[in-house]
C-alpha cells in the first residue's frame, strides 16, 4: 500500500444487538447472504504506517482475528455506549505485540470519564500482572495526529447526546447520529467517502433512518458514501438495489482505498 494511501476497513457495520440478532427468526437474521452478517460497529484505519481502531466493541476480538489485525498505535472513541466500548480488555493483545507500550484512546470528555470508571482495573495496583490492558485514556477536544493520521472530531448528536464522528483527510465517519449540526456540516464538506449511519426505514429516536442519511449525503455531496451501523430490519442486496448512484451499503469486510488515483473498495482480503 503507497505511503500515503488512506485505507479503511469495516470491522463491524451493524447495530448494537449484531446481526443475527439473539432469538430473532427474520429473514435477515436467518439469511445466508454473508454481507447480512453484522458485527457491532468499528473500523480500522491504516495510513503511511499509522494504524488506529475507532471503537473497541464487544466484537473486537473476532474482528482482529478475522481481518488479521496485527497492529495498532492508538484507538479513537466516537462514545461511552456498551457496543462501542466493551470490548476494550482485548487490546491487551496489542500492547503484548508492541512490547507493553501504552495504547492512547482518545474520546470525549464526557466518554472518559467513563471509560475510565468502566475499565477502573487497568490502573488498580493489586491487578498488576494480571494481562491488564495498557491503556492511556485521552481526553479529545481537537484534531489530533498519531503518526501519519490527523483524526479531527465532528461533533454530531446520537439523540440528545453529543458525540463524535471523525475527519480524516478526505474521509469522514458519522455513526449513532441521527443530527448533525450546521458546524459540523461545514468541516464536511470536500469528502471523497462517506460512511453515515442509516439503522433502518422506521424512525428512530437516536439514528438516521435511510431517507434521513441518504438527505445528508446529498447535502454533503461525496463521491462515495456508504451505510452503517445497519440493524435487521434491512436486507443487503434488496436495500442496495433502492439507492441512488453513489451510495451502497456497507458490511463485514468492505476495504476502501483512497489513493491520488481515486476509490478503490473491495472485500478483505483487498484486490
Amino acid at each position: 500500500m503507497p505511503e500515503k494511501t488512506l485505507r479503511i476497513t469495516v470491522l463491524g457495520s451493524g447495530t448494537s444487538s449484531g446481526v443475527p440478532a439473539i432469538g430473532c427468526d427474520c429473514e435477515v437474521c436467518t439469511s445466508a447472504n454473508p454481507k447480512n452478517k453484522r458485527r457491532r460497529s468499528g473500523l480500522y484505519i491504516q495510513q503511511g504506517g499509522t494504524s488506529v481502531l475507532v471503537d473497541t466493541s464487544p466484537d473486537l476480538r473476532d474482528a482482529a482475528l478475522t481481518f488479521q489485525i496485527r497492529e495498532l498505535d492508538a484507538v479513537l472513541y466516537t462514545h461511552e455506549h456498551a457496543d462501542h466500548i466493551y470490548g476494550c480488555d482485548d487490546l491487551r493483545s496489542f500492547g503484548y505485540m508492541n512490547g507493553g507500550q501504552n495504547i492512547p484512546a482518545y474520546a470525549h470528555p464526557r466518554a472518559v470519564k467513563k471509560l475510565r470508571s468502566v475499565f477502573d482495573y487497568f490502573d488498580n495496583p493489586m491487578q498488576k500482572g494480571g494481562g491488564v490492558p495498557k491503556v492511556d485514556f485521552k481526553e479529545l477536544t481537537e484534531p489530533v495526529q498519531i503518526g501519519a493520521i490527523m483524526a479531527e472530531p465532528i461533533p454530531i448528536y446520537h439523540g440528545k447526546l453529543e458525540v463524535y464522528g471523525f475527519r480524516i483527510g478526505p474521509f469522514a465517519y458519522l455513526n449513532d447520529t441521527n443530527r448533525v449540526p450546521e458546524s459540523s456540516m461545514e468541516r464536511l464538506q470536500g469528502l471523497d467517502v462517506l460512511l453515515i449511519d442509516a439503522l433502518r426505514h422506521r424512525p428512530h429516536s437516536t439514528h438516521f433512518t435511510v431517507a434521513e442519511a441518504l438527505e445528508v449525503v446529498q447535502a454533503l455531496a461525496p463521491k462515495k458514501a456508504y451505510l452503517v451501523h445497519i440493524a435487521h430490519d434491512l436486507d443487503h442486496a434488496e436495500t442496495n438495489a433502492t439507492l441512488p448512484s453513489g451510495v451502497e451499503m456497507s458490511y463485514d469486510g468492505l476495504v476502501i482505498e483512497i489513493s491520488k488515483n481515486g476509490i478503490r473498495a473491495g472485500e478483505f482480503p483487498f484486490l
